[in-house]
């Protein structure tokens, strides 16, 4: 399959023979996104089509020789060049193999169906290879030539997909529905064909977040949506044929049959699906729509989306229309033609989620797995929350671009508490509570975008329940299900945690006694100024106090941040290096982990020099060389969500030209363009988020509030236009990575930090310079 005008255009770019901006000045913004930066590596992103906060993305899932994996976290890795269908969801950069969602794929395939696709095991037969010059992915739309002889053109629009498929002459046309195959496998699946009104529906029950994981045990093996699905065709239906484990049934039209939630062989061969045949050579049009409701909300939402004189060509142009929208919010101008594609790629990928779960109608499935309709004044239901990632960048990029979305996703987060016995759960998948990772990121991600200007949502009583999640203790607090990596308690042991002032590593039932801490220090720490700013003065300094809870696991001794039990001491042996009581990550890297309160932790530390002396050696190694990926645990990684603010941190340390230089390193040496151009897994669009903010020179400091610490843009000017509200212009003049001077709306800034007033609109005007300076050193 060749590639059109406008992606070889996209591929000249990509390989750098533009070397400024001016050539390429008739382009959008959506023509500089590059979907396959982060699909190598460990990204962990997908180049399938999705329109802005898509409910449906229409890509590949791959196969490594094996049914019931990808060999690829989030079903595609650029290397892994056999496919086993497309599949209709999708969750970007989620860090697990296989990952979330991945549910139906539907492969088009040359050939006759002789046997039940789920006994091939191996993907020996029911599966593709393909080559990546057949590949074409541009924001909405996905184009892909399989070595099988299909091609496919695939568009999206928010809940529903339009596709071309162009079979071969002379060799049979079919299309398999694998219905069970969802990522993690499912508990139950139905596939319904109607061949005389030329359609297949169907559902899959599934789950089971990040069900391999060793972490967390068999605690996320559990079903918890049903995703519905109805794909329409404008050429006949001219046979049809199901499957349920090793049995075919040609000539069948209904068929039910779950896989489990095991892996390997003990999940192989069992599932259930169907298939459809055309005449040979056929090219059919195929459209295609989900519901986490009902295959009737499917319907709804496909008549919705899909006018019936709609095209393949229509639908992408009405949805790269859709992402221009979105990814002009943030203009940049000057810098390379590279440095322009990885910046819009990453916001392309921060703007992929929060992703629709409510139909057209605003029905959605609540997490008490009933259908509710949106609250009044809420334009949509939203999910897919990875907490611990996202709180510390990519909720701060959502309320600034878009915070009548970060509004519509805090009252979707509050809703499914509601229904969830008022707990706010650390990572939600679609509507399940699947309690992945650590700490309490509900609480610094309402409070943040509470803290940024965002009011369309329940704000009073959203507040009221964290702060009861934070106060009163739960029965499941005592319990260590799930542990480690999804313990099923948001406040493990509350009433031992508030009595001790740290969470005891050796009774916490957590993944980690220190990284609690810590984490639910931040947390406590945001709702203080959530309460503050709501004029609850007795709670804003409970929490705040709590805040500083994070002292209690710092040791003296180590200089580091350490376990401790509930009798006090220390947990030992310690090693810097080690994970012990931390999660995901070294003591090493958690230390620096207190943006809440920089000076005191640079005080714990024999003051800020010291501290940031402490820094040096964090990103260099011991020849003074930069180490800022691959270093060990010892050394700063720009992967690890715990310190990836730790280069802002020497703004507060009274060196903030060190910020500058090692933001800038950061920005031209981690990252990039093509498939290896994320440092590690975007994380529903944290990575890409921070790099954003690195690249405009700003970076959220505290969880909680609408600070924003000061660097050296990488452009010559950006303008932000706000969903609603007033342009932020940024602006330099001058080369080189270092801050000479800065002036906001005119006037001089001289302090490292903007305050909240800066989100409402304004001016920074840099002047940069060629060697570091003193600007910001002294406030």
């Amino acid at each position: 399959m060749r590639r059109p005008v406008t992606v070889a255009i996209a591929a000249t770019l990509l390989a750098s023979t533009l070397t400024t901006m001016s050539a390429a000045a008739d382009l959008s913004s959506a023509d500089f996104v590059d979907p396959l930066i982060g699909s190598a590596g460990d990204g962990n992103t997908y180049p399938g089509a999705t329109a802005p906060f898509g409910m449906l993305a229409w890509s590949p899932t791959s196969t490594r020789d094996d049914q019931t994996s990808t060999g690829a976290a989030n079903g595609y890795q650029y290397d892994t060049t056999r496919l086993r269908g497309f599949s209709l969801t999708h969750v970007n950069g989620a860090g697990c193999n296989p990952g979330a969602a991945g549910d139906v794929p539907i492969l088009p395939f040359a050939g006759d169906v002789t046997s039940s696709p789920t006994a091939d095991t191996t993907d020996a037969v029911y599966a593709s290879n393909f080559s990546h010059a057949d590949e074409a992915a541009t924001p909405g739309r996905y184009r892909l030539g399989l070595q099988n002889g299909v091609t496919t053109d695939v568009a999206a629009t928010e809940r529903t997909a339009i596709g071309t498929l162009a079979y071969p002459q002379g060799k049979p046309a079919s299309l398999l529905f694998r219905t069970s195959n969802s990522l993690n496998g499912s508990e139950d699946a139905e596939t319904h064909i109607d061949a005389a009104n030329r359609r297949v529906t169907g559902s899959v029950l599934t789950g089971a977040f990040c069900g391999r994981r060793a972490n967390g045990g068999v605690n996320n093996r559990k079903s918890y949506y049903r995703l519905y699905f109805t794909a329409q065709f404008d050429q006949a239906v001219t046979g049809t044929g199901t499957w349920k484990d090793a049995t075919l049934q040609p000539g069948g039209t209904d068929q039910t049959g779950g896989e489990g939630y095991a892996t390997g062989k003990d999940r192989a061969g069992r599932g259930s699906g169907g298939y459809v045949t055309f005449a040979p050579g056929s090219k059919v049009t195929m459209r295609i729509a989900i519901s986490y409701v009902s295959l009737e909300g499917a319907e709804r939402n496909l008549r919705a989306e899909q006018p019936k004189k709609s095209t393949v060509d229509s639908v992408a142009g009405g949805t790269k229309k859709a992402w221009n929208a979105e990814l002009d919010r943030v203009n940049v101008a000057g810098g390379s033609a590279n440095q322009r594609i990885t910046f819009t790629t990453a916001l392309y990928h921060g703007l992929q989620q929060p992703n629709l779960v409510s139909d057209v109608d605003g029905q959605y499935l609540g997490m008490d797995g009933k259908p509710h309709r949106v609250e009044r004044g809420q334009d949509a239901q939203y999910s897919n929350f990875s907490g611990w990632d996202r709180y510390r960048a990519q909720v701060q990029f959502l309320a600034l671009v878009e915070p009548r979305v970060a509004g519509n996703f805090a009252q979707s987060l509050y809703n499914y508490a509601k229904q969830n016995d008022g707990v706010w759960d650390r990572w939600v998948h679609v509507n399940g509570a699947t309690h992945v990772m650590t700490g309490d990121p509900s609480a610094a991600t309402i409070a943040t975008f509470y803290a940024m200007g965002v009011r369309n949502f329940d704000y009073r009583g959203a507040f009221d329940t964290l702060y009861r999640q934070a106060t009163v203790s739960r029965p499941e607090g005592l319990q260590d299900a799930g542990c480690p990596g999804q313990c099923v308690s948001q406040r493990p042991n509350l009433t031992q945690y508030v009595t001790s002032h740290y969470a005891p590593n050796d009774v916490c039932h957590c993944w980690g006694g220190a990284a609690e801490t810590l984490e639910d220090a931040v947390a406590d720490s945001a709702i203080g100024h959530f309460a503050e700013l709501l004029g609850r003065t007795r709670e804003a300094a409970e929490m705040r106090a709590r805040g500083a809870y994070w002292r209690n696991v710092f040791n003296p001794d180590t200089g580091y941040a350490q376990a401790r039990n509930v009798d006090g001491s220390w947990v030992t042996p310690f090693d810097p290096a080690s994970d012990r009581g931390f999660a995901q990550g070294s003591a090493a890297a958690y230390t620096w982990m207190v943006p809440q309160d920089v000076s005191g932790l640079a005080d714990a530390m024999g003051g800020k020099p010291a501290a940031a002396t402490r820094l040096d050696g964090f990103f260099h190694d011991a020849s003074g060389n930069w180490q800022l990926k691959g270093g060990g645990p010892l050394k700063y990684d720009p992967t690890n969500e715990p310190d990836i603010h730790a280069p802002w941190l020497y703004n507060e340390l009274g060196q903030p030209w060190k910020t500058q230089e090692t933001v800038r390193q950061l920005v031209s040496s981690v990252y990039g363009t093509g498939p290896s151009g994320l440092p590690g897994n975007d994380d529903l669009g944290t990575m890409s988020a921070w790099y954003v903010f690195a690249a405009l020179g700003i970076y959220p400091r505290t969880p909680g509030t609408g600070e924003l610490l000061l660097s050296s843009p990488l452009f010559p000017s950006a303008v932000i236009r706000p969903a609603g509200g007033a342009p932020i212009r940024i602006t330099t003049s001058g080369s080189g990575k270092y801050i000479q001077d800065v002036r906001r709306d005119g006037r001089p800034q001289r302090d490292w930090k903007v305050d909240a007033s800066f989100l409402r609109g304004g001016i920074l005007a840099f002047r940069l310079s060629e060697t570091p300076t003193a600007w910001g050193s002294v406030t």
